[in-house]
C-alpha cells in the first residue's frame, strides 16, 4: 500500500512551487515521482498535428515524492502518514498530525 495515492490532497514542501497545494493526478511508483494538479507547471513548443491544435502549450511534470506530503484532513498542514488495522482487518492509511484516517 502507498503513502500517497491518486487523488490524494498534498502539500508542496520543497521547490519553486513550495507551500502550494494540489491533487495527485497520477503517480510513478517506479520513478518516485507524481504529477500534482496546478504544480510543477512546464511550457512545451507543440507542433501542430491532425488531433492537436500546435502552440505553446502548459502542462504538469512529475514531483518527486520526497518533495510533496500529504495534507491533514483536519486543518490542510502537512503531515506524514502511518498505517493501522481497523477491527474489521483492514489496513487503513491515517494522519500522524491528527490521528485521523485517510479516505480513499
Amino acid at each position: 500500500m502507498q503513502k500517497i495515492r491518486k487523488g490524494d490532497k498534498v502539500v508542496v514542501l520543497a521547490g519553486k512551487d513550495k507551500g502550494r497545494t494540489g491533487e495527485v493526478l497520477s503517480v510513478q511508483p517506479k520513478e518516485d515521482t507524481a504529477v500534482v494538479r496546478g504544480v510543477n507547471q512546464i511550457r512545451r513548443h507543440q507542433k501542430q498535428s491532425q488531433s492537436q491544435e500546435g502552440g505553446i502549450i502548459t502542462k504538469e511534470a512529475p514531483i518527486h515524492l520526497s518533495n510533496i506530503a500529504l495534507a491533514d484532513p483536519k486543518d490542510g498542514k502537512p503531515t506524514r502518514v502511518g498505517f493501522k488495522f481497523e477491527k474489521d482487518g483492514k489496513k487503513v492509511r491515517f494522519a500522524k498530525r491528527s490521528g485521523e484516517t485517510i479516505n480513499g
